[in-house]
């Protein structure tokens, strides 16, 4: 199972116990797969479709739970190269329709229909709680959430501008930074940071998977740490060597032309222990000098090492060097 299906079965399983949060929920289902239908004699009959059997069982309960409606659900098997299953439940009763979609607010006085099934009145979602729940509603039906393990990624597909604008306008209201692109003809509401991800989990409430995104985060962090400081000690130790090979190159050039003797006592003696202690590092070779040398003092005398070699290799000529 995915991460993002082990997401959906756990917000399939939580029911809130008020009744708005749950009319919210629904609101939220409906407005993203549902569809109205009118028959001549005006009589409504509303349905979903779905590939997600957690998002058909959710609404069958909701329904069950907060208006009492008998449903009819229907299973089809497509012929397509997916081969997956369509889930379709049934509201065909037109009072027990009106009802519901009067209660989510998706229709009006009059019996209209919102356009697009869109939650215009905010009534429905007024409270934290009931956002929370549309939240999860819009998710269960249209949401994905990537394998934390590989990337951090978050999104909900809507059909309009105008329900995307709205998700994102919800879960912004959590401090949150939700953003919308569009795909293709859908418009995503998505989410990319780690942070905001955990932080969205929590909002609809999927406690568990927050706790394993968690830890895959911690994991990923302590790596990441380790990673750094190995990098940072191996580019340290590669400078190291780099620079160690460099000075003997230059001090052994300096005795090749001119030997050591016409270097000060103090760069004579650097130089030797240099030689003789390749591998030491400024403050082991500053040890082993009399008097004993500071890491500045070593490296400016390897310094000063350095520019006579360059100086040597430039001019050839023989000068006396303190």
């Amino acid at each position: 199972m995915s991460f993002s299906s082990e997401v959906k079965e756990e917000l399939s399983r939580q029911i809130s116990p008020a009744r708005h949060c749950q009319i919210a929920e629904i609101a939220a289902i409906i407005s993203m797969c549902g569809r109205v239908s009118i028959t001549a004699g005006d009589q409504y009959a509303l349905k979903i479709h779905t590939e997600n059997l957690y998002v058909a069982r959710k609404y069958f309960t909701l329904l069950k739970k907060t208006f009492n409606i008998s449903t009819e659900i229907a299973v089809r098997q497509n012929v397509g190269p997916r081969k997956n299953r369509l889930y379709s439940v049934f509201i065909k009763n037109h009072e027990d329709a009106v009802r519901v979609l009067k209660a989510a607010k998706l229709m009006g006085p009059g019996l209209d229909i919102r356009e697009n099934l869109s939650v215009t009145d905010n009534l429905v979602i007024q409270s934290s709680c009931c956002k929370r729940a549309f939240l999860r509603g819009a998710f269960l039906v249209s949401g994905s959430i990537s394998d934390p393990k590989k990337s951090y990624h978050f999104e909900i597909v809507c059909a309009t501008q105008e329900k995307a604008g709205q998700l994102a306008v919800i879960m912004n209201s959590f401090d949150l930074d939700a953003k919308i692109v569009l795909r293709k003809k859908y418009f995503v509401v998505y989410l990319k940071e780690g942070a905001q991800i955990v932080d969205i989990l929590n909002v609809m409430e999927a406690h568990n998977a927050l706790m394993n995104l968690e830890n895959v985060r911690i994991l990923k962090e302590m790596r990441n740490t380790v990673n750094r400081k190995v990098n940072c000690e191996t580019a340290n130790i590669h400078k190291t060597v780099n620079a160690a090979v460099k000075q003997i190159e230059d001090i052994r050039y300096i005795q090749r032309t001119i030997g050591f003797e016409r270097l000060s006592d103090s760069l004579k003696e650097t130089a030797a222990v240099r030689l003789e202690q390749p591998d030491a590092t400024l403050k082991e070779l500053g040890m082993m000098l009399t008097p004993p040398v500071g890491k500045s003092g070593v490296n400016h005398r390897l310094r000063k090492l350095s520019a006579i070699a360059d100086d040597l290799r430039e001019s050839k000529e023989e000068k006396h060097y303190d």
